[in-house]
């Protein structure tokens, strides 16, 4: 039955079959008890499963206590998150948001307040990559120029110029002095999950420092232990200046964040910027406990390691299965590219109970929980290994 017959709910996500009542672990329930191995993981959001016990105690918990009264005043828990986050990252500041598109803006109008604050009024562009997702607001449909999901919403913004994504020589042609920023995914997720060269990424911030331009990082579907290591830049051992961070942060829970250095943010003043709900005592509660699990000694070299088989099996299918033409990706953020219609290959995947979500260039993305063992990794390379027959039959 399709359910989105007669809806109330604007169509934008298309038709809906398929409703979920019960979530635990790595797992979906429907309301007839069919389970779900999801490796789609609330597209790359349950990075602790659905249910996490831990979180569902801290979230009880200050439920009774408090659950809004503003950013006008002062919150403990909100100062004591933020200096956690800072003091495992590069950064020296935050900012509290509800959702990675957020945290793009919030970024976006950081490099704008850096330059008009030290009278940098030549810079106001801000490079960005082909294939880079950053969200659905007209900042972020701008900076991404995708006409796929902007076509409809021209004209867009200025300020924003698009160059290949990986390409260090086109880059050093198009730097010049109206270059404020260079914004990029480390990882790109939505765009067929390419993770940038860390030799590229190097050069990206040797040009910033150089050039005296903000390395703008967009990890919101690649942070928080989605690689492997808490952040993805850490892979190849630069600093940005600014990141945007989302989706994994809250395990499920609507947060995200903008973190920058002091230097970075020096324009970002009383009254320039405000959330009504960034950084509510609930967000709070929940991502605190998220990042404090992340922390645990050995949980992201548990990811490596978990990470690491379930590569080495996918690669056994490549070779068993001409359907997969390349295995690409980080961590516990993986795609597959296929001969046949992404599309697809992720229904056949969704008729066997396994959740994947598609990508572009003809990707099926895999981004299961970070809590996700063996013997998951096991049952999903089964029913991949299954769809793949199937699908050449």
């Amino acid at each position: 039955m399709n359910k989105n017959l007669n809806s109330y709910i604007m169509p934008t996500y298309g038709d809906r079959d398929l409703e979920f009542v019960k979530g635990k672990g790595c797992y979906l329930f429907t309301n007839q008890n069919e389970i779900y191995l999801d490796f789609a993981g609330g597209i790359a959001v349950n990075s602790l499963g659905h249910c996490h016990p831990e979180l569902i105690t801290v979230l009880k918990d200050q439920l009774d206590k408090l659950w809004h009264a503003s950013n006008l005043y002062y919150y403990s828990d909100q100062e004591s998150y933020a200096e956690l986050i800072c003091k495992n990252s590069f950064a020296e500041k935050v900012f509290f948001t509800n959702s990675g598109t957020e945290s793009i803006e919030c970024g976006i109008k950081i490099v704008r307040s850096y330059h008009q604050y030290h009278n940098n009024h030549l810079k106001k562009n801000i490079l960005t990559f082909e294939g880079a997702f950053h969200g659905r607001s007209f900042g972020a449909l701008s900076a991404q120029q995708n006409s796929k999901h902007s076509k409809l919403f021209e004209p867009l913004l200025p300020g924003f110029i698009q160059i290949p994504f990986d390409n260090i020589d086109i880059l050093k042609k198009t730097v010049n002095d109206e270059t404020a920023a260079i914004l990029i995914e480390p990882v790109q997720g939505e765009g067929g999950i390419k993770p940038a060269s860390l030799k590229f990424l190097k050069s990206v911030e040797a040009i910033c420092r150089e050039k005296k331009i903000l390395l703008f990082l967009d990890e919101v579907q690649c942070g928080f232990g989605r690689s492997g290591k808490l952040f993805s830049y850490e892979w190849a051992k630069i600093q940005p200046d600014i990141m945007a961070v989302a989706k994994g942060i809250g395990s499920g829970f609507p947060l995200g964040a903008c973190l920058a250095t002091d230097a970075a943010s020096i324009g970002m003043t009383k009254g320039v910027h405000g959330s009504t709900y960034g950084g509510n005592p609930l967000a709070i509660s929940v991502g605190k406990k998220v990042l404090e699990i992340l922390l645990k000694n050995d949980f992201l070299k548990t990811v490596n390691e978990i990470s690491n088989y379930f590569w080495n099996e996918l690669i056994k299918l490549k070779d068993k299965h001409n359907e997969i033409i390349e295995i690409r990706g980080a961590g516990l953020l993986i795609g597959i590219k296929t001969r046949k219609k992404n599309s697809e290959i992720n229904l056949g995947f969704k008729k066997n109970k396994l959740l994947s979500v598609v990508a572009s260039d003809n990707v099926v993305r895999l981004a299961p929980p970070l809590i996700v063992t063996k013997d998951e990794i096991d049952k999903a390379i089964s029913i991949i290994d299954k769809t793949l027959g199937e699908s050449n039959d």
